[in-house]
């Protein structure tokens, strides 16, 4: 389901949640007998210069936002996910209620932040990799919606990229909190450095990451087929170098993200994930309807890639 506001989703899974004991009961027996021999219902997609490897579930309660890959030596790589149990009690109290998809670099954790809409900022929390928090506050400016549904690290870690909800001609770039020297060492105010001009206007963009220092993947929800020809279409972004000033990008429409469940009704795009070490990139989408709880994450390398 498409959401203007994030909250509806947010009501949708706490109400499927309290009646979770009697759909148990119930619910997911009809289910399983309307759906015995029944083929899983929805569009396979095909992404241009991508190929599919593999999907796992999730639960969406804890992965539904967002994946990041993160690297912290010696630990080597893990995958990071965030959904709606992973706002920790103090930043909720705070009015933060909502967690986008993260990214990683360095094992340096960004996690986007949002209040309710009537709020004036929204916030990125950094995680080093010795544990310590930062918050990173950035006043929204004339005409800025309050959303904050990703941010995206460039690979040389000067950079972040995030975006607004509905249909827009721009994406935002900011100094990285902490890893650029022009933001506070201990956390404080985020302004922002310039725009990702785009040439053609994108809409309910979820998730991106860059997979080369001067190329995007994003996500995007839009299922009415008004700006490109596919539904949640996956988008290419290909940019110049970033050096803090406002950059033209250019969009390509790589074809759908997936859209495949036993469950009818309408999918949610969400978070992207690049891992550079294994050249993965991961694609997250929420299954509809009673199936609300599963997210499916899709993995693709490179078309030409040698498993």
């Amino acid at each position: 389901m498409r959401h203007k506001s994030r909250t509806s989703k947010i009501d949708w899974l706490v109400f499927l949640i309290a009646c979770t004991a009697v759909f148990l009961v119930a619910g997911l027996e009809a289910q399983a007998s309307a759906t015995v021999g029944q083929s899983a219902q929805g569009s396979e997609g095909g992404i241009a210069g991508w190929t599919q490897t593999g999907s796992d579930d999730e639960n969406t309660l804890s992965a539904g936002e967002g994946v990041a890959t993160v690297f912290a030596p010696p630990h080597g790589t893990t995958e990071l996910y965030r959904g709606l149990q992973s706002v920790p009690s103090n930043l909720k109290a705070q009015g933060w209620t909502h967690i986008g998809d993260p990214d990683s670099v360095h094992g340096y954790v960004i996690d986007a932040y949002q209040g309710p809409s009537s709020g004036k900022t929204k916030m990125f929390f950094v995680t080093t990799p010795a544990g310590e928090t930062l918050e990173y506050v950035h006043t929204l400016l004339p005409g800025e919606l309050y959303n904050n549904s990703f941010d995206a690290i460039s690979p040389n870690s000067q950079w972040m990229i995030a975006g607004e909800w509905e249909t827009m001609s721009h994406l935002q770039i900011y100094p990285a909190p902490l890893l650029n020297h022009r933001t506070p060492r201990q956390g404080g105010s985020l302004r922002l450095a310039g725009y990702i001009k785009l040439n053609h206007k994108v809409n309910d963009i979820q998730g991106c990451d860059f997979v080369t220092q001067t190329r995007l993947i994003c996500a995007s929800d839009d299922d009415s087929r008004r700006l490109f020809p596919n539904e949640k279409p996956l988008l290419q972004i290909d940019l110049p170098n970033l050096h803090g000033t406002s950059v033209k990008g250019k969009v390509k429409d790589l074809g759908s993200i997936p859209q495949v469940s036993t469950c009818s009704g309408t999918f949610e795009a969400e978070g992207v994930d690049f891992d550079v070490s294994t050249h993965v990139l991961r694609v997250e989408v929420i299954a509809p309807g009673s199936c609300i709880l599963t997210t499916t994450v899709y993995e693709y390398t490179p078309v030409g890639t040698r498993g």
